[in-house]
């Protein structure tokens, strides 16, 4: 009997739970549909950054949508694309919020795309085949949740702008009194690294003063679950190219003879790491300590090895750190790209002339890009090689045994947020109250997001609240958005604006 009354009393909670969160459900998915009718509207927008023209198209239809929901919205002018900034009408009795996403998307290619143009969204439904074109006069009142829309940005990041659009017409809807001053930044250039940004955050530091910064890029954990993440890695480069003949050889005539820059490369590249991944340069990992209590934070995060390394096609990981997420605790050093001469049919027998090499190095808040870049090119010299920062001349050529030309990229740092700072606490205790357990909280994540200059320039903390599906092929072909997502970020975007600090 107190067995069934115990199992009759859970049922009972799980009702007064569900009944509770299916009446937001019902409020939120009133606005999916008009969510999608925008995002679709958005997305037919080009926004390659590389394109001028594509950012002031996004930019107008940015800031009519955020004027309609009674934001004050400006244009800010950097040194390269502008910005787009806008805020509800401020309280100097309330906490501030920084919202930051981004409008520019990364390049396409049509061809590779299944749909004729990337940037009309095409609905699909998953099928045992692959995936099936819906027709969006199916989206009637009950929406399929598990359907997806593909099309460029999506979800990275034009999803995410919409979802918090409509997330901001549910609280005006309900007449909830935001408990905060809401402020916005849209990037420009984040997929072209954000380098104006530094300088644009200083420029307007007044404009942009908040007490905490939230990101709304990236997806969930693979696992699909609420996630909050404290921190990204940071991303410089490096471009490595040695030399064998001026113009390339004969491989018969010249073979044993002239040096060959690909052996010279391979070689060289081989001293930077051991064959467990670990890098060998000195000092490349100092200053960086995991104590127990990180570790198990690291440890909380559901990654499920043996699905990691299926989804990989690999029998076995690097060992720079045990598992999965205390890896991302350590800068990388990637080769990114590799080339000599001609390959497949189009080889040649000759010795090639040049062989480089482009090298991302990952950063963590504990490793300076620049210390790191200096240490790269220290241990490259300690190998013999004479470093130059340009191609070498005849006089280089006939003066020097081996020559290693080095071109630097520019440093995008790391930040990490305390996993105790207040506002994390609330973010966690908001989405645990909001989803009914506990948000995945990741210590750092492996990509980047250009964030540190809000960090550096506004002293204040920064969390990421990502809200796309895992497996939204986010810079690549046939990227996409699970519906269910955006009713996901609806939800989170009203839980944050509607909760205050101290409940």
């Amino acid at each position: 009997m107190r067995t069934f009354m115990k199992k009759l009393l859970s049922y009972l909670l799980f009702l007064t739970f569900f009944s509770s969160y299916a009446q937001d459900s019902i409020l939120v998915k009133s606005k999916v549909a008009n969510a999608i009718t925008e995002l679709r509207d958005f997305v037919a927008l080009p926004n390659d950054a590389l394109n001028a023209d594509d950012i002031d198209t996004n930019l107008y239809w940015l800031r009519k949508k955020f004027t309609e929901r009674g934001f004050n919205s400006s244009i800010l002018d950097t040194e390269g694309l502008p910005l787009f900034f806008a805020a509800l009408p401020m309280d100097d009795s309330k906490p501030t919020i920084l919202f930051y996403m981004h409008l520019d998307g990364q390049s396409v290619d049509a061809s590779k795309w299944d749909q004729p143009d990337p940037y009309k969204i095409t609905l699909k439904s998953k099928t045992e085949d692959g995936w099936k074109t819906e027709s969006f006069s199916d989206l009637t009142d009950d929406i399929n949740y598990d359907w997806r829309l593909f099309g460029r940005s999506t979800s990275d990041d034009k999803g995410p702008i919409v979802m918090f659009l409509n997330a901001i017409d549910v609280l005006r809807k309900e007449n909830i009194d935001i408990p905060y001053n809401v402020k916005v930044i849209l990037d420009s250039e984040e997929e072209r690294s954000s380098a104006p940004l530094p300088k644009a955050v200083r420029t307007y530091k007044d404009l942009l003063k908040a007490d905490f910064l939230v990101i709304n890029d990236g997806p969930v954990h693979v696992s699909g679950k609420p996630t909050i993440i404290y921190g990204c890695r940071g991303i410089t480069t490096l471009s490595i190219t040695t030399y064998g003949p001026i113009k390339p050889q004969h491989s018969g005539h010249y073979g044993n003879y002239a040096p060959n820059p690909g052996f010279q490369l391979a070689q060289l590249l081989a001293t930077m790491k051991d064959t467990e991944g670990k890098v060998l340069i000195k000092g490349y990992y100092d200053g960086i300590t995991l104590d127990e209590a990180t570790l198990n934070i690291l440890k909380s995060v559901p990654d499920n090895t043996e699905e990691i390394n299926t989804s990989l096609a690999i029998a076995n990981p690097e060992k720079v750190g045990s598992f999965y997420q205390e890896a991302l605790q350590y800068p990388s050093l990637n080769i990114r790209g590799l080339g000599s001469a001609w390959i497949g049919d189009q080889a040649r027998t000759i010795v090639p002339a040049t062989a480089t090499a482009e090298l991302d190095l990952r950063l963590v808040p504990e490793s300076d890009g620049n210390r790191l870049k200096k240490l790269v090119i220290d241990h490259i010299k300690n190998q013999g090689y004479h470093v130059m920062n340009s191609e070498p001349t005849m006089a280089d050529r006939l003066k020097y045994n081996k020559i290693v030309t080095v071109l630097e990229g520019s440093v995008t740092n790391a930040f990490r947020t305390d996993l105790n700072n207040p506002y994390g606490n609330f973010i966690v205790k908001t989405m645990e109250k909001k989803f009914g357990e506990k948000p995945i909280q990741i210590r750092i994540m492996g990509g980047t997001v250009p964030i540190s200059p809000f960090i550096n320039e506004l002293k204040i903390p920064a969390f990421i609240v990502p809200m796309v599906n895992p497996d939204n092929n986010q810079h690549s072909p046939n990227e996409n958005l699970k519906i269910s997502q955006i009713a996901y970020g609806i939800e989170t975007f009203y839980a944050l604006l509607s909760n205050r600090i101290n409940n």
